[in-house]
């Protein structure tokens, strides 16, 4: 195991509350660090995600793509030693149901109004 690398990451979430520190190998990827999101989740919060796809996860002003790995998406900043990587948690507004929504969008297209200027 020695050439495995450990990374401290902690998630900062939109209220500005940290879940976090913990320590994870580089090689995980991004995928797997948003399953420890949802699994630490504060019970508390309303509106918690429900997938990884309702999560995306911000490193140094980039959104990070669920295929990569910790490693490949840590940059420059995040080699000071002994230093813990903070990662913005944002996540997907919660859609409504599809019925209700597509009906308001229906009824502009039947109302008319014209103008008349004499």
């Amino acid at each position: 195991m020695s050439g495995e690398e450990y990374l401290e990451v902690k998630f900062r979430l939109h209220d500005g509350t940290d879940i976090g520190p913990r320590r994870y190998l580089s090689a995980t990827t991004v995928a797997t660090l948003k399953e420890s999101v949802l699994a630490q989740w504060p019970k508390e919060k309303e509106n918690g995600p429900r997938t990884i796809n309702d999560v995306k996860l911000i490193n140094a002003g980039k959104i990070l793509e669920n295929n990569k790995t910790l490693g490949e998406c840590r940059g420059p900043i995040c080699d000071l030693p002994g230093g813990v990587i903070t990662m913005h948690v944002v996540l997907r507004p919660p859609s409504a149901e599809k019925g209700s929504e597509k009906q308001p969008s229906d009824s502009p297209k039947d109302s008319k109004c014209m103008c008349i200027i004499l």
